[in-house]
């Protein structure tokens, strides 16, 4: 079972797009919980939180320090973090179960990202080719999600509440030896 931790900014339509993605692993039983972390003052996301059935958890911070905080609130012995506006394809439920029955079975601790899509509606550009270079050579970024045993983010350090950079810093701690690259695709609205 796993706890998703989303932070937000104040925006129902990524929310909510991504929340559409997960329902049916929440019907498959696999997500346990969503916790949405929000730090703006306008009301829509702990609005969005109860109708979709989630955990609402205001927080004010840097990206990071919510990602933290959704991790410490979380009650599954898995995590998956994922950005408002990311939206997983139709084969993560799968991919994810199977991959956190490896994990759990195995004394080797890893961890996943997904394989980053662009979105089929986006008009490619130059940025588009700078990106697909950048994590072809440093690896997958932030955006990508991750997925990981909360026993192996907590022997990590899990995300600093005080860093910009904190979310890099993790994968970067995470090495390729211990990161998994899912194929199951992720695509950032």
């Amino acid at each position: 079972m796993l706890s998703v931790i989303i932070p937000t900014e104040g925006v129902e339509q990524t929310a909510v797009a991504t929340l559409a993605a997960l329902v049916p692993g929440a019907a498959a039983g696999v997500v346990r919980e969503v916790l949405l972390v929000d730090g703006a003052d306008n009301g829509v996301i702990e609005r969005v939180a109860d109708v979709a059935g989630c955990r609402f958890l205001r927080f004010s911070g840097s990206h990071t320090a919510a990602l933290a905080a959704g991790a410490r609130e979380a009650r599954s012995p898995w995590l998956m973090f994922l950005r408002a506006g990311a939206v997983l394809d139709a084969g993560w439920i799968d991919e994810t179960s199977q991959f956190m029955q490896r994990v759990s079975g195995s004394d080797h601790p890893r961890a996943a990202v997904f394989r980053y899509a662009r979105s089929p509606y986006a008009e490619p550009g130059f940025r588009d080719g700078l990106r697909w270079l950048a994590r072809t050579i440093t690896g997958p970024r932030a955006d990508q999600g991750l997925l990981i045993a909360r026993e192996h983010y907590d022997r990590l350090g899990g995300y600093a509440a005080d860093g910009r950079v904190s979310e890099a810093q993790l994968l970067r701690r995470l090495g390729r030896s211990s990161r998994t690259l899912l194929h199951s695709r992720i695509i950032i609205l």
